[in-house]
């Protein structure tokens, strides 16, 4: 489900910019989503050796060492991602048309190599690329992250002393 990858995503990111224990509870609330979806995806993410946990009541997530290194395609791998599929097959073999025959095997091919295009980007795009923009489009609307303000906030630090801003 391609929608798994945007709450890996994101939920990696997150804690790659707090670089902090977070609850699946917080994540959720960041992600826009429901705290089961995150904790299974979590788990995911955690069999990968992305994440690490605590449990019980101050228990959490947080990002394994260098994983802001991985690329989304390792994710998109991790997680068993299609990007560009389909369930549906125009045509069929029990009419006698070259048209109708072959319909299904062409889009198949033309799926895989939009697939295998999309994969291909992602390839080169990182979780520490993601988290490092994410900031740099707050400071160049000249916002401010909660995190900056209160100088919690590693990512706007790393941000901050990359691009001397």
């Amino acid at each position: 489900m391609k929608s798994d990858f945007i709450v890996a995503v994101h939920a990696m990111v997150y804690l790659t910019h707090l670089d902090t224990l977070v609850s699946s509870d917080e994540l959720a609330k960041n992600i826009c989503t429901n705290p089961v979806r995150v904790r299974k995806i979590m788990g995911r993410l955690k069999k990968m050796g992305l994440v690490d946990t605590k449990e019980g009541h101050v228990g959490g997530y947080c990002t394994q060492p260098g994983a802001e290194k991985t690329s989304l395609l390792e994710i998109a791998d991790g997680l068993d991602i299609s990007f560009v599929d389909t369930k549906w097959r125009s045509g069929t073999d029990e009419v006698n048309c070259c048209i109708s025959k072959g319909m299904a095997a062409i889009f198949d091919h033309l799926y895989q190599e939009m697939d295998r295009a999309c994969r291909e980007q992602l390839r080169y795009v990182t979780i520490e690329d993601l988290t490092l923009e994410a900031v740099k489009n707050m400071q160049d609307q000249d916002q401010h992250c909660h995190g900056e303000q209160c100088h919690d906030c590693p990512a706007w630090d790393k941000f901050s002393e990359k691009y001397g801003r």
